[in-house]
């Protein structure tokens, strides 16, 4: 049985991670250092709160199926980088009521075939772009942007996943503009992406 150390999770949530009440479960483990990181518990070794199996994890979620069910919600992963546990997903998605939806909050910045295995089992994914300047992305992200962009034009190739996917383009302070995100959502609707989240980072002094 799989078993994947968790920052946390959060129960009640109306969408704001996937459609009707989810819960988010937040893995620990990313390939980012982002420079505002949210969830810096997420790459911190004492950042674990908890490790579970996909039957531990289930047991405490399913508390709250008749919410799923009655709104269509469900699970979303989170992290840190959640597709980094696509098997721990994987089992974890033949377990659960097929009712319920499941969701992904990602970076796409992980080795092909965790989103491969994942392709099938997702209901919607939520992927956070940051900003499509190879130069903008690597300061702010630390990492290069032809993978997360290379898994993406991979998940537009296939029948019906533009409408699975919502491309998050934040407003980053210090590192990009509004027409830096201007430029980033035409690349985007280039290659299909047509739903977006666009919003600025509040950053604490």
């Amino acid at each position: 049985m799989q078993r994947a150390p968790l920052i946390g999770t959060g129960r009640h949530r109306l969408a704001i991670d996937g459609q009707g009440v989810t819960t988010l479960v937040a893995f620990h483990g990313c390939p980012l250092r982002c420079k505002y990181c949210l969830n810096d518990a997420c790459w911190r070794p004492e950042g674990i709160w908890r490790e579970v199996t996909t039957a531990e994890l289930l047991n405490d979620v399913h508390i709250d199926n008749l919410y799923f069910l009655a709104t269509g919600g469900g699970i979303t992963f989170g992290g840190g980088e959640p597709c980094l546990r696509s098997l721990f997903i994987e089992e974890f998605h033949q377990m659960m009521d097929q009712r319920w939806h499941l969701n992904i909050e990602t970076s796409l910045c992980v080795d092909h075939d965790h989103v491969e295995r994942l392709l099938p089992l997702v209901d919607q994914w939520i992927i956070d772009i940051k900003d499509c300047s190879s130069d903008i992305y690597e300061r702010y992200t630390g990492k290069h942007l032809e993978t997360p962009l290379a898994n993406l034009r991979w998940l537009l190739s296939h029948d019906g996943m533009a409408e699975k996917i919502i491309v998050r383009l934040p407003l980053i302070p210090d590192y990009n503009t509004k027409d830096d995100i201007r430029r980033s959502r035409k690349l985007l609707t280039e290659m299909g992406v047509t739903h977006f989240d666009e919003f600025k980072y509040i950053i604490k002094k």
